[in-house]
């Protein structure tokens, strides 16, 4: 699923590609921005902001969420024009495409697509907490921000893209069970340093690479001490991994893994 490593790899390969060259055309298949048209703007750059994609012009900012399924991929003109035929997603899923002479970008199923003014751009993302991927990541702010609710599980607070920006389900679970802290441990009894300088060296490690391990090791089930391994043996110690579902609210709760074992609940 995508987090934070991978719309920053997306972003990575479309600058690349596209900064610096001037835009022959661009597509919105919604309805807002259906009859938007930025060719001839010049697209200075693409840049991550946690799970959030901006491609920046001088004036605009064409903002993306890759959600639950969404992706960018990069396609030379003459696939596109060929009726799709070699694109990789199918077609009906297609929400933007953005044109220069070399390369066509395409994006599939993104959850959010809309072009704005670049001075509109703290709109979408100006409620972010830090980047963990941002080169200038400020680890004070992002503790600051996690530490003003001591009581929410921590769980809750590191899945708060308001305190810390880019780490989703996969490197929250992960990144506890490494610290050995169990998942429901309230904020203010958990150590939050040592918790998230783990996570920001996790997404750092898995950024350049498709499949993620969090186990140092590539081999098919081995990825993941706990994410996914519901009832199975925990990879270090044996004990049956737990799953549970945790959210501030019902429409918010996402799937929860731990080692009873590995990580021992402290409130009891």
């Amino acid at each position: 699923m995508p987090e934070g490593d991978t719309v920053w790899r997306a972003a990575h390969h479309l600058h690349e590609a596209l900064a610096g060259s001037v835009l022959t055309a661009t597509e919105f298949r919604v309805p807002r921005y259906a009859t938007t048209d930025l060719s001839g703007e010049v697209l200075r750059e693409v840049v991550p902001r946690g799970k959030h994609l901006l491609m920046r012009t001088d004036a605009w900012t064409i903002h993306s969420h890759l959600k639950m399924e969404g992706s960018w991929h990069l396609y030379r003109p003459a696939t596109v024009r060929r009726g799709g035929r070699g694109l990789r997603r199918p077609a009906h899923t297609v929400r933007a495409i953005v044109s220069t002479d070399a390369w066509v970008a395409v994006g599939f199923s993104l959850g959010i697509v809309e072009v704005l003014r670049r001075e509109d751009e703290d709109t979408v993302v100006g409620h972010l907490g830090p980047d963990v991927l941002d080169p200038d990541f400020d680890r004070g702010l992002a503790l600051a921000n996690l530490a003003r609710d001591p009581a929410a599980p921590i769980f809750v607070a590191l899945h708060d893209q308001r305190n810390l920006a880019g780490f989703g389900n996969e490197f929250v679970n992960e990144m506890l069970f490494l610290s050995a802290v169990e998942p429901h441990t309230p904020v203010g009894e958990a150590d939050l340093g040592r918790i998230v300088d783990r996570g920001v060296k996790l997404i750092r490690l898995n950024r350049d690479r498709i499949e993620r391990s969090f186990t140092g090791s590539l081999r098919a089930g081995e990825l993941h001490w706990v994410f996914g391994r519901t009832d199975r043996p925990c990879l270090r110690c044996g004990t049956t991994v737990r799953e549970d579902a945790l959210g501030r609210v019902a429409t918010q709760q996402r799937r929860v893994y731990w080692c009873p074992n590995c990580q021992r609940d402290t409130r009891v």
